[in-house]
C-alpha cells in the first residue's frame, strides 16, 4: 500500500493535518486529510478520493474493490462498501 511503512508502525494511520495524500510511486493526488477518518484496521482511512480519476476500482466481491492509483496503477488496497463512518459511505 502507498502510504504504509510496517518498520515499527504505519505513520499516516493517526496523521491528522490538512493536506493531500499522493501516491508514493507517482506523486498522483488521492486523497484529501478533509475525507480522512479515525478506523480500528492499521492503515489510514478515507471516505471519498479527491477525483473520480483518482483511483482505478476492480471489483473482488460485492463489498470491496480491489484499488489502485488512477495515473500509473499502485496498488492502494481496497474500498469497502458501506463500511465507512456513516451509512452508506464506504472506507478506502
Amino acid at each position: 500500500m502507498s502510504f504504509c511503512s510496517f518498520f515499527g508502525r504505519e505513520v499516516y494511520r493517526d496523521h491528522f493535518k490538512p493536506g493531500i495524500y499522493v501516491c508514493s510511486q507517482c506523486g498522483h493526488p488521492l486523497f484529501s486529510s478533509r475525507s480522512k477518518y479515525e478506523h480500528s484496521s492499521p492503515w489510514p482511512a478515507f471516505t471519498e478520493t479527491i477525483h473520480e480519476d483518482s483511483v482505478t476500482k476492480m471489483m473482488e466481491t460485492l463489498t470491496a474493490y480491489k484499488v489502485l492509483c488512477g495515473k500509473c496503477g499502485n496498488g492502494l488496497g481496497h474500498e469497502f462498501v458501506n463500511d465507512g463512518p456513516d451509512e452508506g459511505l464506504s472506507r478506502f
